[in-house]
């Protein structure tokens, strides 16, 4: 979301004993506080929020004229940035049990563990559902005053008004594959002040029987292909080089890796999913911003067992079965320069068709395949586990940025412009996807 919010003013003040937030969520960035949903207003009254505290735990908490009026913050921490959280908070602060006024459940299970436990007292007025026009409710902030906004993708997000509900009632658990499951259509009471929204796409519009539409602000929100039952790939800040010090800058969900200006910035980072056979299918723009032509860009897949590094280093290391391409010069394959130059330019559009069965690699320039719509290389070691890599340069006033494209539909915030042929289904992207081939995502990898 970066700085985008949803917000919403609510005409009368209705239940604010009795509610529960359901939201799935996935987290770009770690190791910084951030808001999911609150209220507040402008003066830095927080009234009632949920947040990622800096250590990466989890954070309930409703602040009134008193000060904390209840507090819960997990022993748990949430730092996995390729995975979908379904968080519910239950409130029925009428309670006589002090731990039945405020519930937390992530993934259908209750949490029990908390460093601070500090339940609102029995019949506490919280904050959440209150009308006023300067601390109404905020998703992905908290409230008017904060600029602490939460980084990462949000769906299905339901808002109870008068009903302390459980995760049961939006999420099952799959008797396949035992794992946790969106409930697309779940059988609640909305209440007043209730809504569904985010349900289908990137919008406020309520999807309850309600009207009570939210109000997009700060930006524009982006749709994701990616969601709770299939996840796709996106490039991983855990995964980077150098591991301390300055590593890039993440943006949209992790799909956008911009290279700092200075002399110079070598980086490179991996994607959060790995393949070993099959055959896969992604895009990525190239961009050099802030003028000038000198900066690269290093791009194509390296064996999962060898240490992340900035592409010069990764091409010709030893002992390590790797594809990496650097846009303004020449094609590396396992340690060995092929002497083979493929040369992109700013602003190009490639695609990468990437055959684990086989052991080729193609590659094309704005739809056009190099070597005569021949693979780059046959060469390729399948008996390897690999990764994705992106290695973006970044000099004097200029730097290169890598918009990745594993599905979504877009790079950075920029929709395809018309979308190619995708045979597998899975996936939207600029160009044809070749027949047989797919997208990188939890769906692709069990077809």
């Amino acid at each position: 979301m970066a700085s985008t919010y949803l917000s919403r003013v609510h005409a009368t003040t209705t239940n604010v004993k009795q509610w529960t937030v359901s939201v799935w969520l996935k987290r770009a960035k770690i190791g910084y506080q951030c808001s999911i949903w609150g209220t507040g207003n402008s003066s830095g009254y927080y009234g009632t929020f949920l947040m990622f505290s800096s250590d990466d735990t989890l954070r309930w908490g409703n602040i009134g004229g008193s000060g904390m009026e209840g507090e819960l913050i997990t022993n748990r921490v949430f730092r996995d940035t390729n995975a979908w959280y379904h968080i519910v908070v239950g409130v029925d602060t009428d309670q006589s049990t002090a731990s039945n006024r405020v519930k937390i459940y992530v993934n259908g299970v209750q949490e029990t563990s908390f460093s601070t436990n500090n339940q609102p007292s029995q019949g506490q007025s919280l904050r959440w559902n209150q009308a006023t026009s300067t601390s109404g409710p905020s998703i992905g902030r908290t409230g008017a005053w904060d600029t602490r906004y939460f980084e990462g993708c949000m769906s299905h997000i339901n808002l109870i008004d008068g009903t302390q509900y459980a995760a049961s009632d939006f999420g099952s658990t799959d008797s396949t594959t035992g794992e946790w499951q969106i409930n697309t259509s779940p059988s609640v009471t909305y209440g007043t002040n209730g809504a569904f929204i985010l349900k289908d796409g990137n919008s406020g519009t309520d999807q309850s029987p309600n009207t009570n539409n939210w109000t997009v602000g700060g930006g524009t929100l982006t749709k994701t292909e990616s969601s709770p039952s299939n996840v796709f790939a996106t490039l991983n800040p855990l995964s980077t080089f150098p591991v301390t010090g300055t590593s890039g800058y993440f943006s949209n969900g992790n799909t956008v890796y911009d290279a700092p200006e200075g002399s110079p910035y070598d980086i490179a980072c991996g994607s959060t999913l790995g393949v070993k056979g099959g055959k896969w299918y992604w895009e990525v723009k190239w961009n050099i911003d802030g003028g000038g032509t000198s900066q690269a860009l290093g791009l194509g897949i390296y064996e999962a067992e060898q240490p992340i590094a900035l592409f010069g280093t990764m091409r010709s290391a030893s002992g390590y079965k790797n594809v990496i391409w650097d846009t303004r010069h020449d094609l590396y394959v396992n340690g060995s320069d092929t002497g083979t130059n493929y040369t992109g330019a700013s602003g190009d559009t490639f695609g990468f068709a990437l055959d684990l069965d086989a052991g080729t690699l193609k590659i094309h320039q704005n739809g056009t395949y190099y070597n005569s719509g021949n693979a780059v290389t046959s060469a390729i070691d399948v008996s390897k586990t690999y990764l994705i890599l992106a290695s973006p340069n970044g000099g004097s006033g200029n730097h290169s940025t890598a918009r990745f494209n594993f599905g979504n539909g877009y790079f950075g915030t920029t929709a395809v412009s018309s979308a190619g042929t995708n045979a597998s289904g899975i996936g939207i992207f600029e160009y044809d996807v070749p027949t047989g081939y797919t997208a990188l995502s939890t769906k692709g990898l069990n077809l």
